[in-house]
C-alpha cells in the first residue's frame, strides 16, 4: 500500500472521528460573495474545512474566525476551542440572484398588467405568459435583450384591431402672373444717295440685299420681324419699325385629390405627366466601353405623397410632401439634338399632428423676378427726348404663388347594407322604343309611357341604366 493511501486514510478516520465526538451541528446559511464572523469565548487552536471551493474560513484573531462564501454548494467547518470539543458547523452557499431578482421586477413592472414569466441561464432568456398587445411583447423582448444574447419570446398577445383607413382632402391653388412690356425702335433709310440705318440689336432690325453703286435704285430691304409698328414716308425715304408691346399672362391650378389609405402606409398622388429625358451610360464591349443613351421619364404636375399613423389620444400624425412642377423649357439644355427641358418646382414638406376634421395650410410659397434690359445707341440714346428713338427697352415681371390646404378625416368602409351615392345625372338617357304592335307584357305593373312623336327614340337594349335607390 502507497504511503499516500495509507496518509489519505488516516485523514478520514481522524475526520470520522471527530465527527463522532462532536456535538449537534450549527446550519450557516449564506449567499456567494457573503461572510459571516464567528466569535468564540476561548481561543481557537485549529480550523478544519472540507471543502475549500466552495468556502474558506480565515483565523482573524485567537477567538475570531470569518467564513467567507465561494461558491453554491454544501461544506463541514471543524473548529477547536482550547479545553473543550469540536463545534460543526454545516455551511449551505447559495448563488446570489438578487441581480436576477431586480430584472425580473423589471419586466413584470413593464407588463403593463399582463402575466409575464422569465426564466433562462446563461445568455438565454425566455419569457412566456400572456400581454395585452403586440407592443407590449415588442417592449419586453427588447428590455430582456439588454441582458442576455438570446431572447425567446413566448409571450402571447391578441390579434390586433383592424387598422383604421384615413381619408386626406387636399386643394392645391397655384396662380402664376407675367407681365412684359417692350419697347424699341429700327430706323432706316434707302435713296439713291444715302443707304442707313440705327438700331440697337435688341429687337431684329430690317436687313439689306446686296449693295450696288452701279443701280443704287435697284437696293431693297427685307424684314423678318416687322415688330408691331411700321412706317415708311416715300418722299423722304425714311422708315421705321416699332417695338411697342404689353403682355399679361395669368395661370391657374387647381387640383382636389382625395385619398384613402390605411395607417402607416404611404399614398400618392399625381396628376400631371411624365416627360423623357436622355440618359448617358457606359457599356463595357470587349476592352473599350462604348456610351449608350437611354431615355427615362420623370413626373411633373401636381403631385402628393403622405403617410399618416394615428397616436393613442386619437390625433392624426401626418407626413405630407406636396410639390406642384411645370416645365421650363426657357432653361433648357440641348445634347447631341436632344432638347431637355428644367422643371420649375415648389416643394415643401413637414410632419404635423392634426385631430380628425382639422385643416392646416401651407402658404408662402412665393416667387418673384423681374428682369429688365435696356440698350441704347451711345451719345444719340442720351439726347433728350429724341434719345428715346435710340432706346430699347423690355421688362419682365413674375409672380408664382402656391397655396396647400390639407385636411385629414377617419373614415369607415359602406356595410353591404348601404348604398353608395352616384351623382346626379343632368339629362335622362334615351327611353327604348315601345311595342308598336302591342304585345302583352308578362309584368304585372302598369304598361310604359308612350314616347312622343318629336321626341328622340333609342332602338335596342339600353347600355346602362339609372340604378334605382
Amino acid at each position: 500500500m502507497k504511503i499516500a493511501d495509507k496518509l489519505l486514510w488516516a485523514a478520514v478516520l481522524a475526520v470520522s472521528s471527530s465527527l463522532a465526538q462532536t456535538g449537534p451541528a450549527r446550519n450557516i446559511s449564506l449567499v456567494e460573495g457573503r461572510g459571516e464572523l464567528l466569535q468564540f469565548q476561548r481561543d481557537v487552536q485549529k480550523v478544519a474545512l472540507a471543502e475549500p471551493k466552495i468556502a474558506d474560513a480565515v483565523v482573524l484573531s485567537p477567538r475570531e474566525v470569518m467564513v467567507n462564501a465561494k461558491t453554491p454548494g454544501h461544506t463541514t467547518l471543524l473548529i477547536w476551542e482550547t479545553g473543550s470539543e469540536p463545534a460543526r458547523y454545516e455551511i449551505e452557499v447559495a448563488k446570489d440572484n438578487s441581480d436576477w431578482d431586480s430584472f425580473r421586477k423589471l419586466i413584470e413592472d413593464n407588463a403593463n398588467g399582463g402575466a409575464v414569466t422569465v426564466t433562462g441561464s446563461g445568455d438565454t432568456i425566455v419569457l412566456a405568459g400572456s400581454v395585452k398587445s403586440a407592443d407590449d411583447s415588442k417592449r419586453l423582448a427588447g428590455l430582456a435583450q439588454t441582458r442576455a444574447k438570446t431572447v425567446i419570446n413566448l409571450l402571447k398577445a391578441p390579434p390586433p384591431p383592424e387598422p383604421r383607413q384615413i381619408l386626406l382632402q387636399v386643394k392645391f391653388a397655384a396662380v402664376d402672373r407675367t407681365a412684359l412690356t417692350q419697347v424699341g425702335f429700327n430706323l432706316f433709310s434707302l435713296n439713291g444717295k444715302m443707304i442707313g440705318g440705327t438700331g440697337t440689336e435688341q429687337f431684329t432690325p430690317p436687313r439689306f440685299t446686296a449693295l450696288s453703286s452701279a443701280t443704287p435704285d435697284t437696293n431693297t430691304v427685307n424684314f423678318s420681324d416687322l415688330l408691331n409698328l411700321f412706317a415708311f414716308r416715300p418722299d423722304l425715304n425714311i422708315g421705321a419699325t416699332i417695338k411697342a408691346l404689353q403682355e399679361h399672362d395669368l395661370l391657374q391650378i387647381l387640383a382636389e385629390p382625395n385619398l384613402i389609405c390605411e395607417e402607416g402606409k404611404d399614398a400618392s398622388f399625381l396628376a400631371g405627366g411624365s416627360f423623357p429625358f436622355p440618359t448617358i451610360t457606359t457599356t463595357p464591349t470587349g476592352g473599350a466601353t462604348a456610351p449608350v443613351i437611354t431615355v427615362q421619364f420623370k413626373p411633373y404636375g401636381v403631385k402628393l405623397d403622405f403617410t399618416p399613423t394615428i397616436t393613442a389620444q386619437g390625433g392624426i400624425n401626418l407626413k405630407v410632401a406636396p410639390e406642384v412642377s411645370s416645365l421650363d423649357f426657357t432653361n433648357a439644355v440641348t445634347l447631341q439634338g436632344f432638347t431637355i427641358p428644367s422643371l420649375a418646382q415648389r416643394r415643401a414638406e413637414t410632419e404635423v399632428l392634426l385631430k380628425d376634421g382639422e385643416s392646416f395650410a401651407i402658404a408662402g410659397l412665393i416667387d418673384q423676378q423681374v428682369v429688365e434690359t435696356m440698350d441704347k445707341v451711345p451719345g444719340l440714346g442720351d439726347i433728350p427726348i429724341l434719345g428715346k428713338l435710340f432706346r430699347s427697352r423690355s421688362t419682365q415681371k413674375s409672380n408664382d404663388e402656391l397655396l396647400v390646404v390639407i385636411t385629414p378625416h377617419l373614415v369607415r368602409p359602406l356595410s353591404p347594407e348601404e348604398k353608395a351615392k352616384l351623382p346626379d345625372m343632368p339629362a335622362a338617357f334615351l327611353p327604348a322604343v315601345p311595342d308598336q304592335k302591342g304585345k302583352p307584357s308578362k309584368s304585372k305593373g302598369p304598361p310604359p309611357p308612350a314616347t312622343p312623336a318629336n321626341q328622340p327614340e333609342f332602338v335596342g337594349p339600353r347600355g346602362q341604366q339609372i340604378p334605382q335607390q
